[in-house]
């Protein structure tokens, strides 16, 4: 089971520069290595915050591997959208589409938590979310979904569709 607490992660607790309001904003995000929720200051995500647990990077520009055991925590205790692509090993689509969502991992990593679930590893939450056709994509806010794309995407419309659905969450 994971731990549920909130951590403070050191990178959050400096004082913000400037003087704007939204330098104290913080933001939940989940560690993609312990699954622990910490808490940053969101003028601080792009200076590469690490967990307070166990000081991996929060964004460290590749996707999460999500499964059974972190699907629900990364999904719904991120204040981050999160992307989650439907994939299965066996899917040409899929595996055509895997460099593009892994650039994209990486271009979008402090707007946007990119995760992968293999559908044949967790055939229940695949179920859960009625995945009929591979490569699907779903947007998460706070553990419910908000857009959907099935088919795959060559990274520029990919970008671009992350950012357009997230924007409207």
């Amino acid at each position: 089971m994971t731990n549920p607490r909130v951590n403070e992660s050191a990178d959050s607790r400096k004082p913000a520069s400037g003087g704007s309001s939204d330098t104290s904003e913080r933001l939940h995000v989940v560690c993609p290595a312990c699954n622990a929720t910490n808490r940053v200051v969101g003028a601080r995500v792009a200076e590469a915050p690490k967990c307070g647990v166990c000081k991996a990077p929060l964004f460290d520009g590749h996707p999460v591997v999500l499964g059974a055991a972190n699907f629900d925590r990364q999904t719904a205790a991120n204040d981050l959208p999160v992307v989650v692509d439907f994939w299965a090993g066996w899917c040409g689509p899929c595996r055509m589409m895997a460099p593009a969502f892994e650039q994209a991992a990486a271009a979008l990593k402090t707007e946007a938590r990119l995760a992968k679930l293999d559908t044949e590893a967790a055939p229940e939450i695949a179920s859960r979310f009625r995945i009929r056709s591979i490569p699907t994509l779903i947007v998460f806010k706070h553990g419910r979904e908000v857009a959907r794309q099935s088919g795959a995407l060559d990274f520029p419309r990919l970008t671009q569709w992350i950012r357009n659905t997230t924007k409207e969450s």
